[in-house]
């Protein structure tokens, strides 16, 4: 005769897993606010797939002869740092980075990430060039059932052109898209991201950051003041 523990072991044990194992990922039910209900099954696997990591890699960094990847690794000091610069913590300590070259001479960055929309992560490719202006950014994965409009040129061409030194936030120089607000958010904060890493690790040890970027435009606009236009 089995013992208690044996019978558990041999019969019982193997139907729980099987039953935990049945149990898909979506089961677990999310609320949305908004909608004021849970999310359907089709709204928590859904992903819309823009392009490849590689493809947007390539618009980003169209003329370089060659294009090699990076890997940074921050340290608790250098994380902290970002994160009060930009304004919001993470939780990655390291990040690639694709450099884009011509003969000696770098063209420009590209830098994927992945940030948390309204409820999942989604995928981007943000751009920047050898100052640290941002070129672009791309669309790669939307996982969410609403918002994927910051996808579309006409929304995050807003981003072409902003440096550190922007607030890049809504209602500051970011419109908003009705129904995504969470989206764009997430977003903003990336593209300041991305910028924020560059200026640290790439241009500020050559001379080029935000704090020579500051210099600049301080020393320019006290001559306009002397001068006018």
């Amino acid at each position: 005769m089995l013992s208690d523990m044996s019978f558990f072991h041999r019969f019982v044990a193997p139907v729980l897993a099987c039953s935990f194992l049945a149990i898909p990922a979506w089961a677990e039910r999310v609320w949305d606010s908004e909608l004021k209900r849970y999310l359907t099954e089709e709204e928590l696997t859904h992903a819309e797939v823009f392009m490849t990591e590689e493809e947007a890699v390539k618009i980003m960094l169209p003329k370089s002869q060659r294009i090699r990847k990076e890997m940074l690794r921050l340290s608790q000091e250098k994380k902290e740092m970002v994160e009060q610069r930009i304004g919001w913590k993470f939780p990655e300590d390291s990040f690639e980075v694709y450099i884009g070259e011509t003969a000696d001479k770098v063209d420009g960055y590209a830098m994927v990430h992945n940030t948390i929309g309204k409820h999942k992560h989604m995928t981007y490719v943000v751009g920047a060039d050898p100052m640290g202006y941002c070129t672009d950014v791309e669309l790669l994965v939307f996982r969410e059932a609403r918002g994927s409009e910051v996808g579309r040129k006409r929304f995050n061409s807003q981003y072409e052109g902003k440096t550190v030194l922007d607030p890049i936030r809504i209602n500051k120089d970011i419109i908003n898209i009705s129904g995504a607000t969470m989206s764009v958010r997430s977003i903003s904060a990336g593209v300041k991201r991305v910028l924020v890493l560059i200026d640290e690790f790439y241009l500020k040890p050559n001379g080029l950051g935000s704090d020579t970027m500051a210099a600049r435009k301080a020393e320019k606009g006290f001559f306009e003041s002397l001068f006018g236009d």
